[in-house]
Protein backbone atom coordinates (compact mmCIF):
# COMPACT_ATOMS: atom_id res chain seq x y z
CA UNK A 1 0.00 0.00 0.00
CA UNK A 2 1.48 3.35 -1.56
CA UNK A 3 1.76 6.05 1.45
CA UNK A 4 3.12 9.39 1.78
CA UNK A 5 3.28 10.99 5.23
CA UNK A 6 4.78 14.72 5.34
CA UNK A 7 6.44 16.59 8.57
CA UNK A 8 8.42 19.30 9.16
CA UNK A 9 6.11 22.03 8.81
CA UNK A 10 5.13 24.68 11.54
CA UNK A 11 5.17 28.82 12.86
CA UNK A 12 8.34 30.29 11.60
CA UNK A 13 8.97 34.03 11.56
CA UNK A 14 9.84 35.72 7.81
CA UNK A 15 13.18 35.42 7.00
CA UNK A 16 13.68 31.65 8.57
CA UNK A 17 13.65 28.32 7.35
CA UNK A 18 12.04 24.76 7.67
CA UNK A 19 12.78 21.34 6.12
CA UNK A 20 9.60 19.21 4.98
CA UNK A 21 10.05 15.84 4.79
CA UNK A 22 7.43 13.43 2.99
CA UNK A 23 8.66 9.63 3.91
CA UNK A 24 7.27 7.09 1.22
CA UNK A 25 6.35 3.64 2.27
CA UNK A 26 4.93 1.02 -0.47
CA UNK A 27 7.21 1.81 -3.44
CA UNK A 28 10.60 2.76 -4.18
CA UNK A 29 11.26 6.80 -4.80
CA UNK A 30 13.76 6.65 -6.98
CA UNK A 31 12.26 4.91 -10.50
CA UNK A 32 9.71 7.99 -9.49
CA UNK A 33 9.58 11.62 -10.05
CA UNK A 34 8.13 13.34 -7.11
CA UNK A 35 6.44 16.90 -6.30
CA UNK A 36 5.72 19.51 -3.70
CA UNK A 37 2.56 21.31 -4.56
CA UNK A 38 0.58 23.79 -2.03
CA UNK A 39 -2.68 25.44 -0.69
CA UNK A 40 -2.44 28.90 0.66
CA UNK A 41 -5.83 29.75 2.83
CA UNK A 42 -8.51 30.26 0.26
CA UNK A 43 -6.73 29.57 -3.06
CA UNK A 44 -6.32 26.53 -5.35
CA UNK A 45 -3.42 23.88 -5.82
CA UNK A 46 -0.01 25.80 -6.69
CA UNK A 47 2.82 23.48 -7.88
CA UNK A 48 6.31 23.93 -5.82
CA UNK A 49 8.76 22.20 -7.24
CA UNK A 50 9.60 18.60 -9.12
CA UNK A 51 12.35 16.08 -9.15
CA UNK A 52 12.81 13.04 -11.73
CA UNK A 53 13.16 9.84 -10.94
CA UNK A 54 17.04 9.71 -11.09
CA UNK A 55 17.06 12.88 -8.75
CA UNK A 56 19.55 14.45 -10.66
CA UNK A 57 16.79 16.87 -12.46
CA UNK A 58 14.85 19.71 -10.59
CA UNK A 59 12.17 22.30 -11.11
CA UNK A 60 10.79 24.76 -9.22
CA UNK A 61 8.26 27.65 -9.57
CA UNK A 62 9.37 31.19 -9.90
CA UNK A 63 7.67 32.34 -6.74
CA UNK A 64 10.44 29.80 -4.69
CA UNK A 65 13.48 29.37 -7.20
CA UNK A 66 16.60 30.07 -5.25
CA UNK A 67 14.94 30.10 -2.01
CA UNK A 68 13.79 26.44 -1.88
CA UNK A 69 15.45 22.94 -2.61
CA UNK A 70 14.30 19.70 -3.33
CA UNK A 71 15.89 16.51 -2.69
CA UNK A 72 15.44 12.93 -1.65
CA UNK A 73 17.63 10.72 0.57
CA UNK A 74 16.98 7.32 -1.19
CA UNK A 75 18.45 5.11 1.68
CA UNK A 76 15.90 6.86 3.95
CA UNK A 77 13.02 6.38 0.88
CA UNK A 78 12.20 10.14 1.66
CA UNK A 79 11.66 13.52 -0.33
CA UNK A 80 12.59 16.36 1.20
CA UNK A 81 11.83 20.24 0.61
CA UNK A 82 14.67 22.38 2.32
CA UNK A 83 12.96 26.20 2.13
CA UNK A 84 15.07 29.58 3.17
CA UNK A 85 14.40 33.37 3.44
CA UNK A 86 10.64 32.51 3.76
CA UNK A 87 7.94 34.93 3.61
CA UNK A 88 4.17 35.20 4.68
CA UNK A 89 3.25 34.60 1.03
CA UNK A 90 4.56 31.16 1.58
CA UNK A 91 2.08 30.31 4.03
CA UNK A 92 0.21 27.19 2.86
CA UNK A 93 -0.28 23.55 3.17
CA UNK A 94 2.18 21.68 1.57
CA UNK A 95 2.02 18.60 0.31
CA UNK A 96 4.05 15.72 -1.48
CA UNK A 97 3.16 14.03 -4.31
CA UNK A 98 3.95 10.55 -6.33
CA UNK A 99 4.04 10.71 -10.54
CA UNK A 100 2.58 7.83 -12.06
CA UNK A 101 3.44 6.44 -15.23
CA UNK A 102 0.94 8.88 -16.81
CA UNK A 103 2.18 11.96 -15.81
CA UNK A 104 -0.52 12.45 -13.48
CA UNK A 105 -0.32 12.45 -9.13
CA UNK A 106 -1.32 9.32 -8.62
CA UNK A 107 -0.75 9.67 -4.63
CA UNK A 108 -0.69 12.35 -2.37
CA UNK A 109 0.14 13.09 1.31
CA UNK A 110 -1.86 14.40 3.75
CA UNK A 111 -0.08 17.66 4.11
CA UNK A 112 1.31 19.68 6.52
CA UNK A 113 0.95 23.30 7.38
CA UNK A 114 3.45 26.05 7.11
CA UNK A 115 2.54 29.15 8.60
CA UNK A 116 4.87 32.48 8.07
CA UNK A 117 4.29 35.38 10.47
CA UNK A 118 5.82 37.49 12.71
Amino acid sequence: QVQLVESGGGLVRPGGSLRLSCAASGFTLSPYGMSWVRQAPGKGLEWVSDINSDGRSTMYADAVKGRFTISTDNAKNTLYLQMNSLKSEDTAVYFCAKLGAAGAYDHWGQGTQVTVSS
